[in-house]
């Protein structure tokens, strides 16, 4: 807020070392993220404690039970993973099996199975593969009935 000479020089004084300009300041903890970039490929089994961000090549497998994976505009993932939260803007070829959310973003390319409690797929987006959405009681193994059913659905798109 700005103020007059006259305002600013008597509110300054009156508030001995608090400067009134200075922005406030917000607590949050830092995401820790291991990136893979463009020009490294690894082969392999790749697994973590923390998120993962893929702008490079992997073959194998990824684990990140408890973490986020993210496939960005120009990775390219041939593996099956296991992931809290896979993010997709590349191109991914296995099988997802997702504790919490699958995204896939307008530029991205997914041919695989996919498990997940829920998905979300923009439009542009390419899926071949089919699609299991799961209730939290199912991944718990604590399905009540048979209305609780997995809800299978086979998605393909192609161009």
């Amino acid at each position: 807020m700005l103020q007059s000479p006259d305002n600013s020089l008597n509110s300054q004084r009156s508030t001995s070392n608090q400067n009134s300009f200075t922005p406030v300041k917000t607590v949050s903890t830092p995401i820790e993220q291991a990136s893979i970039g463009r020009s490294l490929v690894i082969k392999g089994e790749v697994s973590g404690s923390e998120s993962l961000f893929i702008d490079g090549r992997i073959e194998g497998s990824l684990n990140f039970g408890d973490h986020r994976v993210t496939i960005g505009r120009n990775g390219s993932v041939e593996a099956n993973i296991i992931a809290r939260e896979v993010v997709i803007m590349g191109t991914v070829k296995g099988n997802i099996q997702c504790g919490d959310r699958v995204d896939i973003r307008a530029e991205g390319a997914l041919t695989g199975d996919i498990v997940t409690q829920r998905i979300s797929v923009e439009d542009g987006a390419i899926l071949t593969g089919s699609v299991q959405v799961r209730s939290t009681e199912q991944k718990n193994g604590k399905s009540k009935s048979t209305e609780e059913a997995p809800k299978a659905m086979a998605a393909t798109a192609g161009n």
